[in-house]
């Protein structure tokens, strides 16, 4: 009797063992790798849209996901794309504001974020490796991109102009890379630091944690804890992620205003459910995708924000991997010039696309 209970126990043992190798690698593997959306893969729909209906407001993307969206300015179509992830801009930039007689700025908010649809709210299977999956399938980065090639054809431009902010800078990169001969030209500000993951630079969160003041590190220590606990994910709500997720914006103001003491960080930052989720399990913990960019041949403006909480030199890397771009630093500002400084912003911007008519 003795005997069969060890060999019980080590046969749980074994098994815990395997799914903790289980779980750590797909933890760690990213579940997207550039060139899937091109080919079809791991989509949950066509790349056709369907059928617009009539409200002006929403594009559809799929039968059951609307995208809200609105613009600023006439002329030329930009596409603009936000960060976080899941961080919309709900009023136009101020920064593109000069360059609204020649340009219409296209303003879209992404797929389980802002006004768009919200396609999940729970899980309720318990196969963790299906509901990674599902969530990645159809909130994730591939999921993502693929709405940026559904929005080129819904506003009929055979080339799209892009400006990515922070991560939708990083979104950007991974549209050209996915679709190279779709790209006229692209702005990307104050980029993510997550083109290559680890990343030499450090991410976003140590940048945080390296900026905040003491008295809240500890706190800080205990947020990360919780907002990295992977291993009861799928028993959380869409309103418990949004909640943890907004929680986010507190430590990042903190840090923020110890780097640009003379910007205000006032107002509330309501961040996206299940969408940021989905994109840490299409990155993983390891990936470099800095390779797929060098298809892209159109000109790249890469801007910088002198006093950004990451690096200049995490910013390059994206300069380095696209083999047209330009580098230019905002001085006074940080990862949010277009607010900070929006005159030389404007007047970088509007240079760049002049040239690249």
């Amino acid at each position: 009797m003795k005997k069969k209970i060890i060999i019980t126990a080590l046969i749980l043992l074994v098994l815990i063992l395997i799914a903790g190798i289980f779980f750590w690698y797909f933890m760690g593997k990213p579940l997207y790798r550039p060139g899937m959306v091109s080919s079809g893969e791991n989509l949950r729909a066509f790349l056709i849209p369907p059928e617009q209906s009539n409200d002006e407001n929403f594009w559809s993307v799929e039968e059951d996901i609307k995208l809200y969206h609105y613009s600023d300015g006439v002329g030329e179509n930009v596409l603009v794309v936000h960060g976080g992830p899941g961080y919309p801009f709900y009023n136009p930039l101020p920064g593109l504001k000069p360059l609204t007689n020649n340009y219409r700025f296209i303003y879209y908010d992404q797929r389980g974020c802002g006004r768009s649809t919200k396609p999940i709210n729970e899980f309720s299977a318990s196969n963790y490796y299906e509901n990674m999956t599902t969530l990645d399938k159809t909130l994730g980065i591939g999921a993502q991109v693929a709405d940026i090639e559904r929005i080129r054809r819904i506003i009929g431009e055979e080339k799209l102009v892009i400006i990515g902010h922070s991560f939708g800078a990083f979104l950007a990169s991974m549209y050209a890379a996915e679709f190279p001969q779709k790209i006229k030209a692209m702005i990307l500000v104050s980029p993510a630091t997550v083109l290559v993951m680890p990343a030499k630079e450090g991410d976003l969160f140590e940048a945080v944690n390296s900026n905040l003041p003491e008295d809240m590190k500890k706190e800080y220590a205990g947020f990360l804890e919780r907002y990295f606990d992977f291993g009861e994910i799928f028993s959380k709500t869409e309103a418990d992620l949004v909640a943890l997720n907004s929680e986010f914006a507190k430590y990042f103001k903190a840090a923020y205003k110890t780097v640009n003491t003379s910007i205000s960080m006032e107002g509330e930052f309501t961040g996206g459910g299940w969408m940021v989720q989905a994109i840490y399990f299409s990155m993983g913990k390891r990936h470099d995708y800095r390779d797929a960019l060098k298809n892209v041949r159109d000109p790249v403006l890469i801007v910088h924000g002198e006093n950004d909480l990451q690096p200049e030199k995490a910013s390059r890397v994206y300069a380095d991997s696209f083999s047209n771009s330009r580098f230019h630093v905002i001085k006074g500002a940080g990862h949010f010039s277009f607010n900070e400084q929006p005159e030389e912003f404007s007047i970088v911007i509007g240079k760049f696309l002049n040239e690249t008519k």
